[in-house]
This record gives C-alpha cells, structure tokens and sequence, in this order.
C-alpha cells in the first residue's frame, strides 16, 4: 500500500481518522495525503472570479494550510511522508475528483461521528455517495482506536459473480492486515437459502481465489443490516466489509440504503470496495 488519502474537516472524527491512518502507514511504508476540501459560502462561489473575494478565500486558504502543516508536526505521524492538499470543492466532489484525478490511491480513510452518522467531513446523503462511487475502497473509522485491529474481517455478500473482482481487493487487504477471514451470507424471510444451497455458492466462489484463512456461515435475521451488525458482534469481528455498487447502493445482496445505515450504524471500522 502506495498511498492513503485521509479528508479533514479538521474535527477530533477526522482526527480519529488520521490516527488509524497513521498506523496503517507506519506498518507498511506508506505516504499519508492529507487533504482539506474549502467549502466556501454561497455568495463567495457566486463572486469567486471577482477582485472583492479574492482576499477572503486567500485567508480561509491560508489557515487552512496552516492547520494541516500543525497536524503534519503531530508526534504520531513522525517518519511517514505526508502531503498536504487544500481543494475548493465540496466534500463528496472533492474527494472523488482527487481519487479520480490521482489514480494510485490505494485507501481512503474517513472519521465519522460514533454510531449515529457521518456528520462532520460528510454530511447527510454524501455519507452514501462517497462509500458507494468510490473506485477506491473506503475505511470509515468511527471511533479513538489507540490501537487498529484489524485480525477478525467480516465480509457480507451474496457471492454472486460481480463480486468476484472487487474480493480480489478484499484478499489484498486481508493480507495487508494479517487477517482471518469471516465470511457471512445473511438470510432473510425475503432472500431465504437453505445452508447447503449457501454452502455450495460460496464453495463455487472461493474456488477461484487462493484463499487465506477463513470461515463461512449463515445467517438468519430479519434484515440485512440487523445481521451483519449482530454477526459481525457475536463473531468479535475488527473490521466489516462489504462490496458497493455503484448505480443502485449495493449489488443485488443490498437494497436501499442498507449501505449507508451500514456505515452510519456499525460501531465498528467498515471496510467498503465498489463493484
């Protein structure tokens, strides 16, 4: 891992982020870019090629890069190269442009707000939008980890073929992380297997891959979202991860918002790859 991209809106969530990130990079040699998206106020975007506004954002510009140059100096990112970026972009535009116009990001890292939602760097639908059209898999932190454990992954899909390329990245980073692998394939009244029938999909799936250490269950719940937080809790997991989709939430395994409810729900780090 080359290169993680970590947002800051410069809240105690995103330094959470930057913490985790830090870890990360320390443990496998990587560069940490730290990037600042400039939300300007309305009448400033509407006079932004005007002499009167000039000023003004050049300050707001300023300050911020006078506050990432103060994190850059904080004790635990001591030995990791970082690179400091202050866009005038929302926070959804401007995190997906980057990744889009640097395309050797390997991770993003993002703060949240606990269990009750993205609420600082992202808000509202952004939550939803960055998780699920990023071509970069995601990690959203959702509270001080001292410590990022990431021994016990739960995955939870369908293991359908559409699948198949994005857990090539989920292998990737089971290895990155030293990881055992929980795979979980959640039944509901409504997508009801039985567990040979289950049982036999997964088999068929996992024989492509050269598989590290891993698990695999069913299980029973009477909504997506509700099993993979319950399982992901009895099982001890470190770190839930699922595949996105980019034009309808998440494949034909999740509907609706389940993504987002995922994300803003878990108190565990979630791990995201789109499909």
């Amino acid at each position: 891992m080359k290169k993680i991209l970590i947002p800051t809106d410069f809240s105690k969530y995103a330094d959470e982020a930057i913490e985790v990130g830090a870890q990360i990079a320390k443990k496998n040699g990587s560069e940490i870019i730290l990037i600042h998206m400039l939300e300007l106020p309305t009448h400033m975007n509407d006079a932004i090629s005007g002499e009167t506004s000039i000023p003004e954002i050049m300050l707001f510009k300023r300050k911020a890069d006078e506050t990432l140059k103060n994190i850059k100096n904080r004790p635990y990112l001591t030995g990791i190269k970082i690179t400091e970026v202050v866009r005038l972009d929302g926070a959804y535009n401007g995190i997906i442009n980057y990744t889009k116009q640097n395309n050797d990001i390997d991770l993003i890292v993002m703060g949240s707000h606990g269990a009750t939602g993205i609420n600082e760097i992202l808000v509202g639908s952004n939550t939803e939008k960055v998780v699920r059209q990023s071509e970069t898999p995601v990690l959203v932190i959702k509270n001080k980890t001292e410590n990022f454990n990431a021994s016990n992954i739960v995955f939870a899909s369908d293991f359908s073929k559409e699948i198949k390329k994005p857990f090539k990245k989920v292998l990737e980073f089971t290895k990155l992380f030293g990881s055992k692998l929980n795979l979980v394939m959640i039944c509901t009244p409504n997508s009801f297997k039985s567990t040979s029938a289950a049982r036999k999909i997964v088999t068929e799936f996992v024989a492509d891959f050269d598989m590290p250490e891993y698990s695999f269950e069913t299980y029973n719940e009477s909504n997506i979202e509700k099993g993979i937080l319950n399982y992901s809790n009895e099982t001890n997991g470190d770190v839930i991860a699922f595949c996105t989709h980019g034009r309808t939430a998440l494949s034909h395994f999740f509907t609706g918002s389940i993504s987002e409810d995922l994300v803003n729900h878990s108190s565990k780090p979630v791990l995201t790859f789109r499909v």
